[in-house]
């Protein structure tokens, strides 16, 4: 139950759309994702590795890393979201030493955890009602994410977004 659902109200009838407008935008759609970075206090959160090997698979790590965090830097500039992007660091050492862009949190999973469990820990611990999205193409933890009230959109459609920027 949400606090709204607890007020009496009357539900309007469905209105015929004829030219499309009132039509709901695809979860694919990159102006859906941009719809929701324009909400205030939004969370963003990205597989990062995820998103680059889909996007930028023919370069080394490093280039991935840096091509991701300087085209989010944009979105961050343009909506002010807060942003987080997430790389798998569960077989390393040490993380690899990174510049993020003002406005851009990069996280490292540690020694013995993976991205996505990291990625979980972090939806876990938004309050409840922030608004909050993970891109991520990878099913269980964008299904994990919505189980657990935030909004998941395919690594393609942050790529499609960043290709607009």
């Amino acid at each position: 139950m949400l606090p709204a659902d607890t007020v009496a109200a009357a539900v309007p009838t469905a209105v015929r759309d004829v030219d499309g407008a009132g039509r709901a935008m695809r979860a694919d759609d990159p102006a859906l994702l941009e719809a929701l970075l324009a909400l205030p206090r939004v969370h963003l959160v990205v597989d990062g590795y995820n998103v680059t090997k889909t996007g930028y698979a023919t370069l080394a790590l490093d280039q991935q890393r840096q091509r991701l965090l300087r085209d989010l830097a944009s979105v961050v500039a343009r909506t002010g979201a807060e942003v987080t992007v997430v790389f798998d660091g569960a077989d390393l050492a040490h993380p690899p030493p990174v510049a993020p862009p003002r406005g851009v949190r990069v996280l490292f999973s540690p020694h013995d955890v993976t991205a996505d469990d990291l990625i979980r820990t972090l939806v876990a611990a938004e309050p409840a009602g922030r608004p909050l999205v993970v891109v991520s193409t990878d099913r269980e933890v964008a299904g994990d994410a919505v189980a657990n009230g935030a909004r998941a959109a395919p690594s393609q459609t942050l790529l499609d977004l960043l290709a607009r920027s």
